[in-house]
C-alpha cells in the first residue's frame, strides 16, 4: 500500500510502519477536511481508514492511498478532485465529511467513471434522482439518524420541539427528516450560518417558546459552541440530537454539559461484535483515543473497498460494482447491506452521553429503527 500526501502522508506511513513500494490494485484519492474547525472529523475520517487497510495487511496491499486537505471549502474539493482525476489517475474517490463539498465533487466524478464510497455525507439529491451506479453511501442516507430522532422522541412522549440546523444540504435533510417520524408540534424550524459560533439569538427564541426539547444538528466546532452557550444560559429544556453532535471527537471540548443527552446513531463503540471489538481496541491502541462516528464509517468504507477489490478487478467495472454492492465484509455495525439505490439498510439505535471514569462517551440504550433504509430510494432509476 503507498500512501502519497506530502509529509503528512510520509508522517502516516511512518507511523503505520507500511513500505512505499508500488503495488498494482485500487488508486483512491480521499478528500477530507483536516485543518480548521471541521479538521476532527476529517482526522477521524483519515484513520479510521488507515487502520482498516493496516489490520488488513497483505489483503491491502495493492490498495494506493492519497490523502489531500479539503478545508471545508468547495472549490479547494473540487481542485483537488480534479488533480487526483486527471492527473492521479485514481480509481475511486471517498472521505468528503460535508454535503455541500460532496454536491460539488461527486457527480461530476463518477460522471467522468470514477466509483466514489462515501465515508460521510449523502445528501438526499445523490439518494433519489441523482443516484448513480458508482455511486456507493456506506454511512447512511443524510436523513437517517434525524429521522430516528423523531421517532425517539415521538416515543419519549415529548409533545413541542424547537429544531435547528445549519442552512446547507445535510441541514436541510436533518430537518426534513426529523419532521418526517415526529407527531408532536414543532414549534419553530431555525436555519443558522455554516460555521456559525455566537448561537445568543438562537438561545434567546429557545428561552421564549413554549417548547418542551430541543433538537439540533450542529457538527464539528458548531456544536461545540452551541452546547457551551446553551448550557451557561440556563435554559434547561433538554436536548436531543444526531451523533453528529455528540460524537466522541467533540465530547471532551463540550464538556460535562452533555451528560445525559440522548442521541442517534447507526454505531456506537459498544455494539457487541467481533468486527466492532477489533476496531475500538485497535483505534485506541493506535491513537490513544476512542474513536467517532467519522472513523467508524471511514473503517467499514476501507473494509468495503479491500473485500470488492479481492473480488473483482476495478477496471472491470460492472464487476467491481458488483462487488461493492455485495458488500461482503464484517461491518462494525453488525448487519449491513445495500439497498437499491445503494444506500445503507441498518439498525439505529439511541444513545446516552455517559462518564466512563474521567471520559465522556455514548452508550446504547435503545433501538430507534430497524433495517431502516431510506426516503430516496424508491425515486432512484438504476
Amino acid at each position: 500500500m503507498k500512501l502519497k500526501t506530502g509529509l503528512m502522508g510520509t508522517i502516516a506511513a511512518l507511523a503505520l510502519g507500511l513500505g512505499m513500494a508500488q503495488a498494482e490494485g485500487v488508486k483512491v484519492g480521499m478528500i477530507t477536511t483536516l485543518s480548521g474547525g471541521g479538521a476532527g472529523l476529517g482526522v477521524d475520517t483519515r484513520d479510521g481508514f488507515l487502520l482498516a487497510l493496516k489490520q488488513a495487511g497483505d489483503a491491502a496491499k495493492g490498495i494506493e492511498l492519497i490523502i489531500e486537505d479539503d478545508q471545508q471549502k468547495p472549490d479547494i474539493a473540487v481542485q483537488i478532485a480534479d488533480k487526483m482525476i486527471q492527473s492521479d489517475q485514481v480509481d475511486v474517490l471517498t472521505g468528503i465529511v460535508w454535503s455541500n463539498l460532496a454536491m460539488a465533487v461527486v457527480p461530476a466524478a463518477v460522471g467522468q467513471g470514477k466509483f466514489y464510497l462515501s465515508t460521510n455525507a449523502a445528501p438526499s439529491a445523490l439518494a433519489g434522482a441523482g443516484c448513480n451506479p458508482q455511486y456507493f453511501s456506506v454511512s447512511y442516507q443524510n436523513d437517517n439518524l434525524h429521522e430516528a430522532a423523531g421517532a425517539y422522541a415521538s416515543g419519549a412522549g415529548i409533545d413541542k420541539t424547537f429544531i435547528m440546523a445549519p442552512n446547507y444540504p445535510a441541514g436541510q435533510d436533518s430537518l426534513a427528516g426529523f419532521k418526517r417520524f415526529y407527531t408532536g408540534e414543532v414549534v419553530n424550524e431555525v436555519y443558522t450560518q455554516v460555521g456559525q459560533t455566537d448561537y445568543a439569538a438562537e438561545i434567546a427564541q429557545i428561552r421564549a417558546s413554549d417548547a418542551d426539547a430541543v433538537f439540533f444538528f450542529l457538527p464539528g466546532g458548531m456544536g461545540i459552541a452551541f452546547m457551551k452557550q446553551y448550557a451557561e444560559s440556563g435554559v434547561g429544556k433538554p436536548v436531543i440530537g444526531p451523533a453528529f453532535s455528540f460524537s466522541q471527537d467533540i465530547l471532551p471540548a463540550v464538556g460535562d454539559a452533555a451528560l445525559g443527552v440522548k442521541n442517534t446513531a447507526q454505531w456506537a463503540k459498544d455494539l457487541d461484535n467481533a468486527a466492532n471489538k477489533a476496531f475500538v481496541e485497535g483505534f485506541q491502541a493506535e491513537y490513544d483515543r476512542l474513536p467517532s462516528l467519522y472513523a467508524a464509517q471511514a473503517y467499514d468504507t476501507a473494509n468495503l473497498l479491500i473485500s470488492a477489490s479481492a473480488k473483482a478487478d476495478v477496471g472491470d467495472t460492472e464487476a467491481f460494482r458488483a462487488a461493492l454492492a455485495a458488500a461482503d465484509f464484517a461491518s462494525v455495525r453488525g448487519k449491513f447491506r445495500f439497498g437499491p439505490n445503494q444506500h445503507p439498510i441498518q439498525d439505529i439505535y439511541v444513545r446516552e452521553v455517559v462518564k466512563e471514569g474521567d471520559v465522556l462517551t455514548n452508550k446504547i440504550i435503545g433501538t430507534a429503527m430497524t433495517d431502516r433504509g431510506d426516503a430516496y430510494a424508491d425515486q432512484c432509476k438504476m
